[in-house]
């Protein structure tokens, strides 16, 4: 765990903007930079559920500030970020954690639940990376950490769209880091195995490696400060499923359906 006393001093940032901050990984990690002292930007489409974030942390150091937002809503982004640029208060580091997830199989596949996926996981997350690279690059510094997912490393069962979402926004943040090496833009990709959160709550299978969502934010905020460009964990795990694809698919398929039952 990191401990604030030693924390605060390696912190690089002042102002940050989480998004999908309601509940999960997303409500942890504002929780956590908050009692570092940090000023937290959250949003979230439940303006009650950050009214209540605030109240969880009004003892600590670093305040909440509620930014209700649909990150499917492009000028509803806009206007947040220009606001922020207006009032001096533009994020020096943005973790885009906004995702949902809708788990089924192959005899359910629907054409408009997979849509819905990728129009919030892949779509909404460009939404936002469009205005923050443009007042990143303008300034000429800035910080974005991207949260993808393992099921985005390789196919698992009922994540069919899911993981589809999740390996564009890994591809996507490949290419956009190769962009941004000559810049001052410091661009991360957060990969997480299974992270206990309402959303994983709906998968009907034993998930490996399960962590609490108040680890994973300890685990990447511990990342944040590094210069790697992966945060991934948990580690034995993560590296595992990343060994797994180079197998033949005839052996990585009967691997896969013994591990997640």
């Amino acid at each position: 765990m990191i401990k604030q006393n030693d924390t605060t001093q390696l912190l690089p940032w002042q102002r940050v903007w989480v998004t999908g901050a309601s509940s999960g990984i997303g409500k942890e990690l504002c929780k956590a930079l908050c009692s570092l002292g940090v000023t937290v930007i959250a949003s979230a489409r439940s303006t009650a559920k950050l009214d209540q974030l605030i109240v969880e942390t009004k003892n600590e150091p670093g305040t909440i500030i509620s930014a209700p937002l649909d990150i499917t809503n492009n000028q509803a982004i806009e206007e947040c970020l220009a606001n922020l640029a207006r009032n001096n208060s533009f994020p020096d580091l943005a973790i885009l954690n906004a995702g949902t997830h809708d788990p089924f199989s192959a005899d359910q596949f629907c054409s408009a639940r997979a849509k819905a996926l990728i129009n919030t996981n892949l779509y909404g997350t460009i939404n936002c990376l469009d205005p923050l690279l443009r007042y990143y690059h303008e300034q000429n510094s800035g910080h974005i950490a991207v949260v993808s997912s393992a099921a985005g490393y390789s196919g698992l069962p009922t994540a069919a769209a899911y993981g589809a979402s999740k390996a564009a926004l890994i591809n996507l943040c490949e290419s956009l880091y190769l962009d941004l090496k000559k810049t001052n833009i410091k661009l991360q990709l957060i990969t997480p195995g299974f992270v206990k959160t309402p959303l994983t709550d709906r998968n009907q299978f034993t998930m490996p490696s399960l962590i609490s969502s108040h680890r994973a934010a300890q685990l990447i905020i511990k990342g944040l400060t590094s210069n790697s460009f992966e945060i991934r964990f948990p580690k034995l795990f993560m590296y595992t499923l990343a060994l797994l694809k180079l197998l033949p698919y005839s052996l990585y398929f009967k691997v896969i359906s013994t591990v997640i039952k």
